[in-house]
């Protein structure tokens, strides 16, 4: 990373230690990567991910053909939706705050219990969820081959294949493997652009990296370690530990959300039981104290409430303001 020269200035010794600890924290590690992946078996296809579009905002793929993938995962709200639970097709709260689906390509394992490996086998929960959108991918096939455009197009982009559950699959997939965070004020900084952040956000960058030590979960360019932790929530929720077969050691652990546009995407937590960002800072701070009664993976650090101000300056810098989503024209029956 090179360093704009102050050739003809005094640096201000403040802003000089906030670039020298960026610096060390190693800004390359933050790098935005090139290109987006994409499994052998289902390779970017742009027919198939403008299908998958469709299918993601539309709600033939609910039973009630009430609620439609966008409606839990809203790209006005960094791809989740504003309220601790979405309502699901029976106008009853899910079990969990909706994830968001931002650079879901990366993301690995998938759902807050991580109990999915990837984005083909990820649809099916949510899609057949009686609390969720309750489908079957027998009715899904019969809404689908009765619209004339979805037929056309599902035995062009899948010939001898046509609509079945497997191909709906694969196109919200791709379409999925798309949507990736825009580039936001931290990447402009990154790539050398010292006026595309704040002093502030600069010194929130280095507590993030440094004191509180954020990193240690979120880390690189998406800032998520795509590991399961014990955060120290008080819930009912066994997490990983629910899955079957029961690992114990997973008890009470969450996947570790990335942050991209972590500013859009209140309230916070796998329950959505904190509000704001500045609570999110102060559980962490606390070290997990709600749940002393076991081992978490979160030690505590001091703050004051202007670093906690720079922490916010900071991920709010994550944000992509650039990026508008337009909704799909669907097709008539």
């Amino acid at each position: 990373m090179r360093w704009k020269a102050a050739a003809a200035a005094v640096v201000p010794l403040l802003l000089w230690t906030v670039q020298s600890l960026a610096q060390t924290a190693g800004l390359d590690a933050f790098q935005r990567p090139e290109t987006v992946p994409f499994p052998a078996e289902a390779p970017y296809n742009r027919e198939i991910a403008t299908l998958g579009k469709m299918l993601f905002f539309d709600p033939r793929l609910s039973g009630g053909q009430n609620i439609s993938c966008s409606s839990c995962h809203n790209p006005s709200f960094g791809w989740e939706v504003p309220v601790p639970k979405a309502i699901g097709a029976a106008g009853t709260p899910i079990q969990r705050h909706a994830p968001t689906i931002l650079n879901a390509a990366w993301v690995t394992p998938l759902f807050w219990d991580g109990r999915a490996g990837s984005l083909e086998e990820q649809a099916i929960g949510p899609i057949t969820a009686p609390e969720e959108m309750n489908a079957t991918f027998d009715g899904i096939t019969e809404r689908l081959s009765a619209v004339h455009d979805y037929r056309i197009w599902f035995d062009r982009l899948f010939p001898e294949r046509g609509i079945r559950k497997e191909t709906v699959l694969t196109a919200l997939a791709t379409y999925q493997r798309t949507i990736v965070s825009g580039v936001a004020g931290f990447d402009r900084w990154v790539d050398g652009d010292e006026t595309a952040v704040s002093d502030a956000a600069k010194r929130g960058f280095a507590l993030f990296t440094g004191r509180a030590n954020c990193v240690s979960c979120h880390t690189g360019w998406m800032f998520t370690d795509n590991k399961m932790h014990d955060i120290g929530l008080q819930s009912s929720d066994p997490g990983g530990s629910g899955l079957v077969p029961r690992e114990a050691d997973q008890n009470v652990r969450f996947k570790t959300p990335g942050l991209r546009n972590i500013a859009l995407r209140a309230p916070y937590m796998h329950d959505g039981s904190l509000s704001s960002l500045e609570e999110v800072i102060r559980h962490y701070a606390a070290g997990a104290a709600a749940a002393a009664d076991r081992s978490t993976d979160i030690d505590g650090f001091a703050l004051t409430s202007d670093e906690t101000a720079d922490l916010i300056a900071f991920l709010e810098t994550l944000t992509d303001t650039e990026t508008n989503v337009q909704t799909p024209i669907l097709p008539a029956n």
